[in-house]
């Protein structure tokens, strides 16, 4: 079994943001050799996500003000802030667009379906995060 790891930097002009990473993954994936196997993808910070969607751009308006309606930004809203953060929104937007993905591998490509595509999601942007990118296989 082989695995490859790497970590892509992302540092958003917007403190909410949706970037589609497939084409980075899909570059880690070739760059990796494996034909079958698993690709995990997980930012490495609490007030991001990713997830698989549709890459259309109304849904991913709808997608900002579903969470916005959700977990509206607001430094007077949420116990979280009382510490000194201003972030407590972005947790809560995290947990509810999950956490990390995890795609199937076969014969050297991506096994999705239709119109699937991998985001990165930022709740809490404006400086440098991560993503790891972990492929097991043969």
């Amino acid at each position: 079994m082989k695995v490859f790891t790497q970590e892509l930097f992302f540092n958003t002009k917007n403190r909410q943001e949706f970037i589609n990473i497939t084409d980075h993954v899909q570059q880690s994936l070739s760059r990796s050799g494996i034909k079958e196997g698993l690709c995990l993808v997980n930012p490495m910070h609490i007030t991001a996500s990713v997830f698989i969607n549709d890459d259309e751009s109304g849904l991913h308006k709808d997608f900002s003000a579903w969470l916005e309606k959700l977990a509206p930004y607001g430094k007077e809203r949420y116990q979280h802030n009382l510490t000194g953060e201003d972030n407590a929104d972005a947790h809560l937007k995290r947990t509810i667009m999950g956490r990390e993905v995890v795609v199937a591998v076969t014969a050297g490509k991506f096994h999705f379906g239709p119109w699937e595509q991998i985001f990165y999601g930022e709740f809490d942007g404006q400086r440098k995060k991560r993503v790891l990118i972990k492929i097991i296989g043969e």
